[in-house]
């Protein structure tokens, strides 16, 4: 999870806006906390907010998050926040598809799903399998040399990679 605070105020408590506005990241974080709390399927991947007020939060799910969920969460953060005090806009919303994967519970929802992973060393793509012991199981076919005589052969392949391990993850979109 990474927190932005986009403009003045970077790296501090209180984002002010312009002169006389300031926004309480704290008081926002813990909004926030409190909301996903209330559902321990559901997690946060991201939250941001901008230096004109614009709150962005992430959150998926081990299941998924649903519409009534992404509701639940944005009026917890409203109803506890003062519009007369803070002029803001709030947006709840799940990760993008073709964003990569941030959080290691997103991995087990995505079993059986093909992934495009990049570690240090190398680049695979393949169905996750496995997530166990925080390492992922990928299974793929490949094409190599017969290792006796001329021409090629269908093999399965398979990778264990730690998730410390991967730089990047992106969830392969299939269309059928």
């Amino acid at each position: 999870m990474h927190r932005k605070i986009n403009g003045f105020g970077i790296g501090g408590d209180v984002c002010p806006l312009f002169l006389y506005f300031k926004m309480d990241t704290n008081k926002i974080k813990t909004l926030i906390d409190e909301a996903i709390v209330a559902n321990d399927a559901l997690f946060l991947i991201d939250y941001s907010i901008t230096n004109i007020g614009d709150i962005e939060v992430i959150v998926d799910g081990d299941k998924g998050v649903t519409l009534e969920e992404c509701i639940r969460i944005s009026r917890h953060i409203e109803h506890n926040l003062d519009r007369e005090q803070d002029d803001f806009s709030l947006k709840v919303t799940t990760p993008d598809i073709t964003k990569p994967l941030v959080h290691s519970r997103q991995y087990h929802k995505n079993i059986g799903r093909i992934l495009k992973v990049q570690t240090k060393e190398e680049k695979f793509e393949g169905t996750l399998i496995k997530l166990e012991n925080d390492k992922i199981t990928l299974r793929w076919k490949a094409r190599e040399p017969k290792p006796i005589g001329k021409g090629k052969h269908t093999v399965i392949k398979t990778a264990v990679i730690a998730i410390e391990d991967i730089i990047k993850t992106n969830v392969k979109i299939v269309y059928n």
